[in-house]
């Protein structure tokens, strides 16, 4: 599944799910409000329908202001694609 409206803004994964417990996926999105936000919660409240989200949006200047990315170890979805991509290349040689 992908999400197209995604790209206008910075997506990132934080909370007790990054430490392989939890019950939900503690997603922050930050970027502008407007149509675009408004694609993006639609898109995004496609994919928690078959997912436990709980997604946190905040405009750029909240973020920089609460500085919350760094107090929550919020890690970004790029980062993790890649970590995700390096595991499933160990893999597929191990096997």
């Amino acid at each position: 599944m992908t999400c197209p409206a995604l790209s206008e803004f910075h997506a990132y994964m934080f909370g007790s799910s990054l430490a392989g417990v939890g019950s939900d996926f503690d997603i922050l999105i930050i970027g502008p409000s407007g149509v675009a936000l408004s694609q993006l919660k639609s898109e995004i409240s496609v994919a928690g329908s078959m997912l436990p989200l709980d997604v946190l949006y905040m405009l750029p200047e909240e973020a920089e202001e609460t500085n919350f990315v760094a107090k929550q170890n919020c890690i970004p979805f790029e980062q993790l694609c890649k970590l995700n991509g390096n595991m499933n290349k160990h893999s597929a040689i191990d096997d």
